[in-house]
């Protein structure tokens, strides 16, 4: 133990070290504070009401006059960055890799282990998923068997049609080279290849040897809002003029299932390709929004969180990934917490006091009052919900009571692309913006659910809406928003 200790008290005092220089501004001026604010307490009453402080001697009015100075100084450095968003670029889908209902369930039909029940399964599900008939696949999924051309090169040529025809349209448009990008965060979790994806970008657009990076597995379709969290957050003890990219998307190639689980089924009918980059930076030259909040939770039902959404193998040794029952009592779970974090940072005074009042009632008479849900709507203009799937856009439009416009952007990113995961936030607000319905000073939450299962969301400010703002919706918004039967028969 002794022979332990002075390594231990070494270290500890390098760490008090480095926080006192990494703070060196605060650690002056909170002392000059308080020895200022003792000499202005030497001056007796009638002396202050007399205005007889030139009396005093020239140190203490110096003193005095730093007393403001400083407090403001401590101020500005322990408030949190701003962080913008500067623009963001989604993966247009070519025609070519459309997929209609017949095509993909003649293809199905075609693998041996999908029986008959596995197929009509899949029909219903499709016909009652919201998806529309121009949603995309990848190329090795065009073929037939199309597993067997899932293969490792597959899935990096995925990566190059999503992800850098999204990066090439981003640069061209922010006139940003990528010579200035500092940080580097990618969100993908079912492709974690070997040179890793953020290698492969920097790779291909020559980034800095200097530049940070980060590769985020694993978490599903929130890790959209995650990366930004993360992005935000490097961006905080970063120079000023700091341009952070964040790529979001879902490599599918090498994760189509051929077993005869029904939960493991239904990624296979709603997962589509996608990718959306967006460009922050914690300098507001050229930017078009500014990020307001991220809260990230998790629901406290840990174990039948893991049940809920993750890969696993069937009893013939087929993988794939599981969504059981269990997903939406668990979300609903995960986004009261998110609601109970983000309500105090955004609602009017009028809005807390309610949800106050309320779960303190709940809380003295045993929970025989509802919980009352704050009305976000006088919070945002717009909202922007994972299209995970049909369920999860009417469960969050039943439980935050918003309009049906309110939620079109998520509808109609669900029909004309399918779910795209971590990616689908961005086909939403560029959906917002394709209808110019954003203006400048409006406010977006976006709100998406993943693996584990997560609730994350992020709050933005338009500053300035999109000069040309069609996108991905480019050769589509002319036809949306279109209706959406129950049951969509074919």
């Amino acid at each position: 133990m002794s022979m332990s200790s002075p390594p231990l008290f070494g270290k500890g005092l390098k760490a008090v070290g480095l926080r006192v220089v990494d703070n060196i501004l605060a650690v002056v001026t909170v002392p000059l504070t308080a020895a200022a604010l003792v000499a202005v307490a030497r001056f007796g009453p009638e002396e202050q009401l007399a205005g007889r402080l030139r009396e005093a001697r020239p140190v203490h009015l110096i003193l005095a006059a730093f007393v403001p100075a400083a407090a403001a100084t401590v101020y500005l450095m322990l408030r949190p960055r701003a962080v913008y968003l500067v623009d963001y670029a989604c993966f247009h889908t070519a025609s070519n890799c459309r997929v209609p209902f017949s095509s993909f369930l003649e293809h199905a039909k075609q693998v041996p282990v999908l029986n008959e029940r596995s197929i009509r399964f899949m029909t219903k599900l499709l016909e009652r998923s919201g998806l529309g008939e121009e949603t995309c696949l990848p190329p090795a999924h065009h073929y037939i068997p199309p597993y067997n051309y899932c293969t490792l090169d597959a899935a990096r040529g995925e990566v190059d049609l999503v992800v850098f025809s999204a990066l090439d349209d981003l640069f061209a448009k922010t006139g940003i080279s990528p010579g200035a990008i500092d940080i580097v965060v990618v969100n993908c979790s079912l492709f974690c290849p070997t040179p890793s994806f953020v290698d492969m970008i920097i790779n291909r657009y020559k980034l800095r040897s200097d530049v940070r990076s980060v590769h985020l597995s694993g978490m599903g379709c929130s890790a959209g809002l995650i990366s930004v969290g993360l992005a935000r957050n490097l961006l905080q003890v970063a120079p000023k003029g700091t341009h952070a990219l964040v790529v979001s998307t879902e490599t599918i190639t090498p994760n189509y299932y051929v077993g005869s689980e029904r939960a493991m089924l239904l990624p296979n009918c709603l997962f589509c390709i996608g990718s959306a980059v967006a460009l922050l930076s914690n300098s507001p030259a050229k930017a078009r929004f500014r990020l307001k909040h991220v809260v990230r939770t998790l629901t406290g039902a840990q174990d039948s969180a893991y049940t809920c959404v993750f890969q696993q193998e069937d009893d013939n040794g087929n993988v794939g990934i599981n969504l059981n029952k269990d997903l939406m009592t668990i979300a609903g779970n995960a986004l009261k917490a998110n609601i109970t974090a983000m309500g105090p940072l955004v609602l009017p005074a009028s809005e807390q006091l309610r949800f106050a009042l309320s779960f303190i009632a709940r809380k003295v008479l045993s929970g025989k009052f509802k919980p009352y849900i704050p009305n976000f709507r006088t919070a945002f203009e717009h909202f922007c919900i994972h299209a995970g799937g049909r369920a999860i856009i009417d469960e969050l439009q039943r439980s935050l009571k918003l309009s049906d416009e309110q939620v079109e952007a998520s509808r109609m990113a669900l029909h004309r692309f399918g779910n795209t995961s971590s990616s689908s936030l961005w086909y939403e607000l560029a959906y917002i913006e394709a209808k110019r319905r954003m203006r400048r000073g409006d406010r977006v939450w976006m709100i998406g659910f993943g693996s584990g299962f997560k609730c994350n969301s992020a709050a933005w400010e338009c500053i300035a809406p999109a000069a040309n703002a069609e996108g991905p919706w480019a050769t589509s918004i002319h036809r949306y928003p279109v209706d959406i039967p129950d049951v969509m028969k074919h």
